[in-house]
């Protein structure tokens, strides 16, 4: 990637998209799609290996599909995926037994920690989580929290059983996070030998019990990368903070005109702020009078809308990574809608532009940064 070249990466329902732009963010170039005629939930660029960029691309007719480029999108080499354990040990006289738990769709693909430079962590569904070592050439299970012992308290949600949430803290290097639906939110504190729910104060409106361990339906999650102990959580049922690294939450979202969506996320270069697209929970879109994508200030304890000067009738929605931000100060907010708009801000939420270029519906919208 140029220097100073900010890049979108673009995971939609028909292929991936590739837009760049110089770090005024204003002009955009869009080059895709990447592996057509699938559903790319997710895009993301490895900052440990500077051009590589993975897609996961789902086919209904071939299945779950990991990509690697090595030159920022132009060619692209498939990579081995995970297989699940098998069922039994002892081999079968009908021949090879099938996977205990078939791999439906790839969500979410995290790369590890800088001083780990071929590690990455995998997301599947039905709500798994993989690790390799070697850079895609081998996969492990995530044992502990794959077979977890409140496991049979899981339930799919309307995407499926899927982990969609994969976060390194980067002040603890032995803790991690991660959100599947519909189970919850855990965290492991030694390197994921260990993982424990971190659920407590979030409710669950459809389940007999109100306030459960697991069941949750997390639909995202982020940290304050300058304050990691402070988490941002977008339920199925509510908005939520956390100010102890989940040990507990508090629902935030009450006095919005819904407390329902699917994206969060809180810029690097604005500790103490996240942004939220409330939807109509019964159709989850957008009602009048249009689009609104709302700023969170954590100190003040406070919420204002972003989009004040100009408005975006109609209706829109949204998928789970459909909403991300740069390191770039002031900083960019991005967000993509199942429609196939992509909305952008390049002066930290005060502006909004749409870009002109309709995607197919967008599942996923990740940035590479500039490169320093």
């Amino acid at each position: 990637m140029a220097k100073g070249m900010v890049r979108l990466l673009i995971g939609t329902r028909k292929g991936g998209f590739i837009a760049e732009s110089d770090v005024r963010r204003r002009k955009w170039e869009v080059r895709g799609p990447v592996q057509p005629g699938t559903e790319v939930f997710h895009m993301v660029a490895d900052p440990r290996h500077p051009g590589h960029i993975y897609s996961l691309a789902n086919s209904w007719f071939f299945g779950p599909l990991l990509y690697r480029s090595s030159d920022g999108g132009r060619k692209w080499s498939e990579l081995s995926t995970p297989l699940m354990p098998r069922s039994s040990k002892r081999p079968s006289p009908l021949g090879p037994e099938p996977p205990k738990r078939p791999i439906a769709n790839l969500w979410h693909l995290e790369p590890g920690p800088a001083g780990e430079p071929r590690s990455m962590f995998l997301g599947v569904d039905p709500g798994s989580l993989f690790r390799t070592d070697d850079l895609a050439k081998s996969w492990t299970p995530v044992s502990a929290l794959n077979e977890h012992p409140t496991r049979e308290k899981w339930n799919p949600g309307a995407g499926g059983m899927c982990t969609h949430t994969i976060l390194l803290d980067p002040s603890r290097p032995h803790r991690m996070y991660v959100g599947i639906s519909a189970a919850g939110t855990f965290r492991t504190d030694d390197s994921g030998e260990h993982w424990t729910p971190m659920n407590h104060g979030v409710a669950v409106s459809f389940l007999p019990e109100k306030h459960p361990e697991v069941g949750q339906c997390v639909h995202d999650v982020t940290l304050d990368p300058a304050h990691p102990e402070t988490l941002y959580r977008q339920d199925h049922d509510g908005i939520y903070v956390s100010h102890d690294s989940a040990e507990s939450w508090k629902r935030i979202g009450r006095s919005l005109p819904y407390d329902f969506g699917f994206v969060v996320a809180a810029p690097a270069a604005s500790p103490g702020n996240a942004f939220f697209v409330p939807l109509d929970p019964k159709y989850r879109i957008t009602r009048e009078p249009g689009l609104q994508v709302w700023k969170w200030a954590d100190g003040a304890r406070k919420w204002s809308p972003t989009m004040r000067s100009q408005l975006w009738p109609g209706t829109y929605g949204t998928h789970r990574e459909g909403l991300t931000t740069d390191a770039l100060d002031p900083f960019g907010l991005y967000l993509g809608t199942t429609t196939g708009e992509l909305f952008f801000s390049n002066d930290a939420a005060r502006s909004w532009s749409l870009m002109p270029y309709h995607f197919p519906a967008i599942h996923s919208v990740a940035v590479q940064n500039p490169e320093p």
